[in-house]
């Protein structure tokens, strides 16, 4: 059982508050991991820790064999979408992931495409982001999370916004990746999310972490 990502007696205080207490949990490669708890559980701080987004106050998360904060203050070879993406309203969905894109160089024109296609966008319409459903907006995270091929996946609420047709394009899209051998952790409000997808299931609750199944 090869790890994708461990995380090592992760604590993370923000002044008094203790928001992650005493984490360890590690995740197996080419499987679907899902989190639950209640919102300020901690689960979306766990998240930006294994991101590099935030570092803990003590302890230590490895992602691809490299410490994070320590080897590498980012791994390259992680997608993410967490809270809400923010994009500029003002171009379009192709115009926003070639923006990004550019900064890593790690996507061209046909890696944001295929993206694009595989979230159910169309990479040629012109309509910018400004006019896009909540949903679409979520599809459009979904392809710049994937465009450059990460290994690991990290998606909190991947179907925020997404009617019961974008629901089940996206989980059909989960489970495609799954099989291409990536390593996914969800986040959801949805029971049904959860039974359907996942492999592996924690809960946090109150900034403790414990495996459901």
């Amino acid at each position: 059982m090869e790890q994708a990502i461990q995380v090592e007696h992760v604590i993370k205080q923000f002044k008094e508050a203790e928001v992650l207490k005493d984490i360890t949990v590690s995740f197996e490669k080419g499987k679907i991991h899902g989190l639950i708890g209640r919102n300020g559980s901690g689960k979306t701080v766990l998240m930006k820790c294994i991101c590099g987004f935030m570092k803990p106050t003590s302890g230590s998360i490895t992602v691809g064999g490299k410490q994070v904060g320590k080897d590498v203050d980012i791994p390259q070879n992680l997608g993410a979408i967490i809270e809400a993406p923010g994009f500029l309203p003002g171009y379009s969905g192709f115009k926003n992931l070639k923006l990004l894109a550019d900064i890593r160089r790690k996507a061209g024109t046909a890696e944001i495409t295929a993206a694009m296609k595989r979230v159910g966008l169309d990479p040629k319409s012109k309509k910018h982001v400004s006019k896009y459903s909540l949903g679409m907006r979520q599809r459009l995270g979904i392809a710049q999370a994937i465009m450059e091929n990460p290994d690991i996946l990290i998606l909190d609420e991947p179907m925020n916004g997404l009617d019961n047709h974008g629901v089940d394009d996206i989980r059909a899209l989960l489970v495609e990746l799954k099989k291409e051998g990536k390593t996914i952790i969800i986040t959801s409000h949805s029971a049904e999310d959860i039974a359907v997808l996942c492999d592996t299931v924690h809960e946090m609750d109150a900034g403790v972490l414990q495996a459901v199944r």
